[in-house]
């Protein structure tokens, strides 16, 4: 019995040891409040997330060109840009974190999510 109490806890003293507790990546999400949004001069910016393809507005763009054309949509560098996102049939979660990843580093944005990721 002692020899089993030994085994037990230096493998857990091994796995404590080698394994990690820091956050690769967070993407925040809040839920959506009740009531009217507050209204906004910059008109939306319509995304539509399908598994192979992403359109702004109807013309497609890459993750990585999302940026460029975000900022042409925009009047100023601070102005914050409500951001409708539409989720195709067969999106994942994996595509939509990858998305709002990309999201993030536009600058200021209000995102709001239509549909579900399976």
């Amino acid at each position: 019995m002692t020899s089993l109490i030994d085994v037990i806890f230096l493998l857990l003293l091994f796995f404590m040891l080698s394994s990690t507790f820091s956050r690769f990546a967070e993407v925040e999400i809040s839920a959506a409040a009740g009531g009217a949004a507050a209204p906004s001069d910059t008109p939306p910016a319509f995304l539509r997330l399908s598994p192979d393809t992403l359109s702004l507005n109807g013309e497609d763009v890459e993750l990585t060109g999302l940026k460029p054309a975000l900022d042409a949509l925009r009047e100023t560098e601070e102005t914050e840009t409500p951001v409708l996102v539409s989720l195709r049939d067969g999106v994942n979660a994996q595509r939509l974190t990858d998305l709002l990843v990309a999201l993030r580093s536009v600058g200021p944005v209000r995102v709001t999510v239509l549909g579900t990721a399976s």
